[in-house]
Protein backbone atom coordinates (compact mmCIF):
# COMPACT_ATOMS: atom_id res chain seq x y z
CA UNK A 1 0.00 0.00 0.00
CA UNK A 2 1.13 3.00 -0.97
CA UNK A 3 0.21 5.52 2.03
CA UNK A 4 1.80 8.67 0.11
CA UNK A 5 -1.26 8.56 -2.31
CA UNK A 6 -4.40 8.63 0.04
CA UNK A 7 -6.83 10.45 -0.41
CA UNK A 8 -8.57 12.93 2.17
CA UNK A 9 -12.21 13.02 2.08
CA UNK A 10 -14.72 15.62 4.70
CA UNK A 11 -17.72 13.20 4.98
CA UNK A 12 -20.09 13.56 8.04
CA UNK A 13 -17.80 15.08 10.01
CA UNK A 14 -15.02 12.58 9.77
CA UNK A 15 -12.15 11.90 7.73
CA UNK A 16 -11.59 9.28 5.47
CA UNK A 17 -8.33 8.11 4.57
CA UNK A 18 -7.98 5.62 1.46
CA UNK A 19 -4.03 4.22 1.50
CA UNK A 20 -4.68 1.81 -1.45
CA UNK A 21 -6.86 -0.92 -0.31
CA UNK A 22 -7.02 0.41 3.28
CA UNK A 23 -9.58 3.08 4.86
CA UNK A 24 -8.99 4.72 8.30
CA UNK A 25 -11.42 6.85 10.04
CA UNK A 26 -10.09 9.63 11.68
CA UNK A 27 -12.88 11.44 14.35
CA UNK A 28 -11.67 14.84 13.43
CA UNK A 29 -14.25 17.45 13.20
CA UNK A 30 -15.20 19.20 9.65
CA UNK A 31 -13.33 22.93 11.40
CA UNK A 32 -9.89 20.48 12.09
CA UNK A 33 -8.16 23.06 14.47
CA UNK A 34 -11.01 24.23 16.74
CA UNK A 35 -10.49 21.10 18.62
CA UNK A 36 -7.01 21.59 19.82
CA UNK A 37 -7.03 23.83 22.96
CA UNK A 38 -3.49 24.23 24.72
CA UNK A 39 -3.25 23.21 28.29
CA UNK A 40 -3.27 25.61 31.17
CA UNK A 41 -0.51 24.94 34.14
CA UNK A 42 -2.72 24.49 37.45
CA UNK A 43 -5.49 23.31 35.48
CA UNK A 44 -7.01 19.64 35.02
CA UNK A 45 -5.16 17.71 32.41
CA UNK A 46 -7.22 15.57 30.12
CA UNK A 47 -7.52 11.84 30.26
CA UNK A 48 -5.49 9.94 29.32
CA UNK A 49 -5.84 6.23 28.97
CA UNK A 50 -4.09 4.07 26.69
CA UNK A 51 -3.23 0.06 26.65
CA UNK A 52 0.83 -0.70 27.37
CA UNK A 53 2.93 -3.24 25.49
CA UNK A 54 3.22 -6.42 27.59
CA UNK A 55 -0.13 -6.17 29.18
CA UNK A 56 -1.80 -3.59 31.29
CA UNK A 57 -2.96 0.01 30.72
CA UNK A 58 -1.46 3.33 31.68
CA UNK A 59 -4.30 5.51 33.44
CA UNK A 60 -2.76 8.78 34.39
CA UNK A 61 -5.93 9.36 36.48
CA UNK A 62 -5.00 6.08 38.36
CA UNK A 63 -1.26 7.34 38.95
CA UNK A 64 0.26 8.05 41.83
CA UNK A 65 3.88 9.51 41.60
CA UNK A 66 5.32 11.44 44.27
CA UNK A 67 6.05 14.67 42.33
CA UNK A 68 4.94 14.15 39.03
CA UNK A 69 4.09 11.91 35.79
CA UNK A 70 6.41 12.38 32.86
CA UNK A 71 4.15 11.55 29.61
CA UNK A 72 6.72 11.69 26.85
CA UNK A 73 4.41 11.56 23.23
CA UNK A 74 6.62 10.44 20.45
CA UNK A 75 5.98 10.29 16.80
CA UNK A 76 6.24 6.14 16.58
CA UNK A 77 7.98 3.60 15.01
CA UNK A 78 8.80 5.51 11.86
CA UNK A 79 10.57 8.27 13.44
CA UNK A 80 14.62 8.09 13.72
CA UNK A 81 14.88 11.31 16.12
CA UNK A 82 12.55 9.66 18.37
CA UNK A 83 14.65 6.24 18.51
CA UNK A 84 17.52 8.76 19.73
CA UNK A 85 15.20 10.59 21.73
CA UNK A 86 13.62 8.14 23.86
CA UNK A 87 17.08 5.82 24.03
CA UNK A 88 18.40 8.66 25.76
CA UNK A 89 15.59 8.82 28.16
CA UNK A 90 15.50 5.09 29.27
CA UNK A 91 18.49 4.88 30.81
CA UNK A 92 17.87 8.10 33.12
CA UNK A 93 14.26 6.47 34.34
CA UNK A 94 15.76 5.29 37.76
CA UNK A 95 16.96 9.06 38.07
CA UNK A 96 13.51 10.02 37.34
CA UNK A 97 12.02 7.80 39.70
CA UNK A 98 14.39 8.43 42.49
CA UNK A 99 13.19 11.97 42.45
CA UNK A 100 9.15 11.02 42.66
CA UNK A 101 8.53 11.30 39.01
CA UNK A 102 6.67 8.52 36.70
CA UNK A 103 8.00 8.05 33.29
CA UNK A 104 6.04 6.67 29.98
CA UNK A 105 6.16 6.99 26.54
CA UNK A 106 3.13 7.12 24.19
CA UNK A 107 1.92 6.85 20.55
CA UNK A 108 -0.64 6.47 17.95
CA UNK A 109 1.32 3.73 16.80
CA UNK A 110 -0.36 0.27 16.83
CA UNK A 111 0.86 -2.02 19.25
CA UNK A 112 2.66 -4.31 16.80
CA UNK A 113 4.25 -0.99 16.01
CA UNK A 114 5.18 -0.03 19.30
CA UNK A 115 6.16 -3.42 20.37
CA UNK A 116 8.58 -3.40 17.43
CA UNK A 117 9.83 0.50 18.75
CA UNK A 118 10.39 -1.08 22.39
CA UNK A 119 12.39 -4.29 21.07
CA UNK A 120 14.05 -2.78 18.89
CA UNK A 121 15.18 0.61 20.51
CA UNK A 122 16.29 -1.12 23.17
CA UNK A 123 14.46 -0.10 26.14
CA UNK A 124 14.07 -2.46 28.46
CA UNK A 125 12.38 -0.03 31.07
CA UNK A 126 10.28 2.27 29.75
CA UNK A 127 6.22 1.41 29.64
CA UNK A 128 5.44 2.26 26.33
CA UNK A 129 1.34 3.32 25.65
CA UNK A 130 0.48 2.43 21.99
CA UNK A 131 -3.29 3.26 19.75
CA UNK A 132 -3.45 6.73 20.96
CA UNK A 133 -6.67 7.96 19.91
CA UNK A 134 -5.85 11.11 17.59
CA UNK A 135 -9.07 12.95 19.49
CA UNK A 136 -6.68 12.44 22.81
CA UNK A 137 -3.93 13.63 21.27
CA UNK A 138 -5.78 16.69 19.79
CA UNK A 139 -7.63 17.37 23.41
CA UNK A 140 -3.45 17.94 25.18
CA UNK A 141 -2.88 20.07 22.15
CA UNK A 142 -0.37 18.10 19.87
CA UNK A 143 -0.12 18.31 15.95
CA UNK A 144 -1.16 15.80 13.74
CA UNK A 145 1.09 15.04 10.46
CA UNK A 146 -0.16 13.54 7.26
CA UNK A 147 2.44 10.21 5.94
CA UNK A 148 5.15 11.50 3.23
CA UNK A 149 5.61 7.86 2.68
CA UNK A 150 9.44 6.28 4.03
CA UNK A 151 11.03 7.67 6.25
CA UNK A 152 15.23 8.20 6.23
CA UNK A 153 14.52 4.92 8.64
CA UNK A 154 12.65 3.32 5.91
CA UNK A 155 9.61 2.95 7.70
CA UNK A 156 6.30 3.53 6.39
CA UNK A 157 4.77 6.68 8.02
CA UNK A 158 1.00 6.07 9.38
CA UNK A 159 -1.42 8.31 7.42
CA UNK A 160 -2.18 10.26 10.19
CA UNK A 161 0.01 10.25 13.29
CA UNK A 162 0.73 12.67 16.57
CA UNK A 163 3.44 15.27 16.50
CA UNK A 164 5.82 15.50 20.27
CA UNK A 165 4.65 16.56 23.64
CA UNK A 166 6.45 16.56 26.90
CA UNK A 167 4.29 17.06 30.15
CA UNK A 168 4.74 17.21 33.67
CA UNK A 169 1.54 16.09 35.46
CA UNK A 170 1.03 16.63 39.42
CA UNK A 171 -0.63 13.96 41.62
CA UNK A 172 -3.46 16.14 41.19
CA UNK A 173 -3.62 15.19 37.55
CA UNK A 174 -2.74 19.58 37.07
CA UNK A 175 -0.33 20.43 34.27
CA UNK A 176 2.90 21.66 35.82
CA UNK A 177 4.89 21.53 32.70
CA UNK A 178 4.36 21.13 29.00
CA UNK A 179 6.14 21.34 25.61
CA UNK A 180 4.58 20.36 22.17
CA UNK A 181 6.53 20.53 18.74
CA UNK A 182 5.22 20.55 15.04
CA UNK A 183 8.31 18.67 14.53
CA UNK A 184 10.48 16.30 15.67
CA UNK A 185 13.28 17.90 16.29
CA UNK A 186 14.99 20.36 19.28
CA UNK A 187 13.32 18.63 22.04
CA UNK A 188 13.58 18.88 26.10
CA UNK A 189 16.83 17.84 26.87
CA UNK A 190 15.77 14.97 29.58
CA UNK A 191 19.49 15.84 31.55
CA UNK A 192 18.28 19.39 31.82
CA UNK A 193 14.81 18.39 33.05
CA UNK A 194 16.74 16.73 36.06
CA UNK A 195 17.81 19.77 36.77
CA UNK A 196 14.61 21.65 36.32
CA UNK A 197 12.75 18.70 38.77
CA UNK A 198 15.62 19.16 40.88
CA UNK A 199 15.33 23.59 40.75
CA UNK A 200 11.44 23.21 41.48
CA UNK A 201 11.22 20.49 44.12
CA UNK A 202 13.74 22.57 45.92
CA UNK A 203 12.42 25.46 45.47
CA UNK A 204 8.74 24.44 45.73
CA UNK A 205 8.46 26.51 42.52
CA UNK A 206 4.94 27.39 40.92
CA UNK A 207 3.85 26.27 37.13
CA UNK A 208 4.13 29.12 35.60
CA UNK A 209 2.26 30.69 32.40
CA UNK A 210 -1.01 30.29 34.35
CA UNK A 211 -2.47 33.30 33.63
CA UNK A 212 -6.10 32.20 31.30
CA UNK A 213 -7.40 36.12 30.98
CA UNK A 214 -5.59 38.71 30.27
CA UNK A 215 -6.31 42.06 32.67
CA UNK A 216 -7.79 45.37 30.42
CA UNK A 217 -4.69 46.81 30.94
CA UNK A 218 -2.70 43.96 29.42
CA UNK A 219 -5.38 43.39 26.84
Amino acid sequence: ETIASFQRIVKGGLFLLTAGSATIHANFRSNPMHDIVPLLPRKPVPPLSVPLIGGGRFDLASENPKNFSLVVFYRGLHCPVCRRYLGELDPKIDEFEKRGVNVVAISSDNEERAEKAKRDWELPIMRVGHDLPLETARSWGLYISTSRGKTSAGIEEPPLFSEPGLFLVRPDNTLYYGSVQTMPFARPHFTELLAAVDFALDRNYPARGEVENLPPAAA
